[in-house]
């Protein structure tokens, strides 16, 4: 019997070790968790025994637990890695056919040949879908799927607005040349003030759009005209009246420019603007000066980042300026994580015991928030392991001590005559 008991108490030192020293071998391991071993008691004892007198028959390994604390943040330079500072797991999918997913803390990313976000194991990051502002569609774990960076370039959008603020100098007088709307290009004595801007055509093409200022006889009236390019035709007038105070009492109306394709020349769509004069522009005793001018358009860009904020939405930005959203990671929690089947790299999947997955946005609810551009390290504490294997250490020698001091006992006895 005491030979058994001593045999249960190596192996049980044994498996301490076995677990220390997988610890301690993952010290450096990306997104790792020191795990535990766990022992009960073995005590069996027949219905009819005599509990007091009974003894113990050794110990018994009941589990091998993970630990799920925090690692240290370790920052890099790739973008694309990830660290989760709280609770969660990200999600991933193993191929682009399957439909199992598996689990990690591990945020060590990639792209392959096909644009799509890996990690390490080149497991598929999941995602979940956003609208165009960022916001979430859906936060079901069905829903999720594997990111793919865009490969194309960034489709031109043609200007549809332009919004201009400006102050016209109150001291300005009529100029004594008419303004000619038909002449490509005006006379300059025939307007007081002209300003370009940018627009695009559907094609992404660049045209300039001038705004030509023009003093009426009127107080405070201006006729302002419109010509896209030096081929286009001019068009307008739009008419402002500003009062005593130098401002606009009521807000113009929208000066609807159109330009048709074949003015265009450029293979692309008719050009429809709706031109606005912010109310703020005022006639002040002072310099002309555009305040402010903007419009909605853009030309064809190019991929030019990808970008993960704390609450793991997913970006790509172009050389266009525009931004685009690509999806939100995935965060997963469960409710027992501890249950969880540990089936390598760093990753682990749903069981009966740990529940199902509890999926949302980083940063929201339990979950925690994503630091882009870092890695989380290992919960390892080396010091605390190390006490660890001594003292497995030495209860491995004692249980050996109990078994050569029971062979010496055995031994006396068969020597008995």
């Amino acid at each position: 019997m005491s030979f058994n008991t001593s045999i249960t108490g190596l192996n049980a030192a044994q498996k301490d070790l076995d677990v220390t020293s997988n610890n301690i071998a993952n010290a450096n391991s990306t997104g790792f968790k020191s795990s535990r071993a766990q022992f009960g008691d073995i005590y069996a004892v027949s219905a009819f025994g005599n509990s007091k007198t009974a003894t113990g028959q050794g110990v018994l390994t009941e589990a091998v637990q993970q630990q799920f604390t925090q690692g240290s943040l370790q920052f890099t330079n790739n973008s694309l890695d990830l660290a989760i500072s709280g609770q969660g797991f990200f999600a991933f999918q193993p191929t682009l056919d399957s439909q199992d997913s598996v689990y990690s803390r591990a945020g060590a990313m990639g792209v392959n040949k096909d644009g799509f976000i890996i990690n390490s194991s080149g497991q598929f990051l999941k995602a979940l879908p956003v609208n165009a502002n960022g916001t979430l569609k859906s936060t079901s774990i069905a829903s999720a799927s594997p990111v793919q960076l865009p490969v194309a370039a960034g489709a031109p959008k043609a200007t549809t607005k332009v919004t201009q603020s400006f102050n016209l100098p109150a001291s300005a007088i009529a100029p004594t040349v008419a303004f000619d709307t038909t002449q490509a290009t005006p006379d300059p004595a025939s307007y007081n003030q002209a300003n370009s801007q940018q627009v695009y055509d559907s094609l992404g093409n660049t045209h300039a759009l001038t705004t030509y200022y023009v003093k009426t006889a009127n107080p405070g009236e201006w006729n302002l005209y419109y010509q896209l390019d030096t081929q286009a035709p001019i068009q307008g007038p739009s008419t402002l009246t500003f009062d005593a105070n130098g401002q606009l009492p009521t807000a113009p109306a929208p000066f609807a420019l159109s330009v048709p394709a074949a003015t265009l020349g450029t293979g692309a769509a008719a050009l429809n603007i709706a031109i606005t004069t912010q109310p703020d522009s005022t006639q002040y005793n002072a310099p002309f000066n555009m305040a402010a001018q903007s419009q909605d358009g853009n030309t064809t860009g190019q991929l030019t980042g990808i970008s993960v904020g704390s609450n793991g939405l997913i970006q790509a930005t172009y050389s266009n300026g525009q931004s685009v959203a690509l999806g939100a990671v995935a965060m997963v929690n469960f409710a027992n994580p501890q249950a969880l089947k540990q089936v390598g790299n760093n990753s682990w999947i749903q069981t009966v015991d740990s529940g199902t997955p509890n999926v949302g946005q980083a940063g929201t609810g339990t979950f925690g928030s994503i630091q882009g551009g870092a890695l989380e390290q290992s919960n390892v504490d080396l010091t605390t392991q190390l006490v660890n294997m001594i003292v497995a250490q030495r209860n491995f020698q004692a249980n050996a001590q109990a078994i050569q001091t029971d062979k010496t006992a055995t031994d006396a006895v068969m020597q008995i005559r």
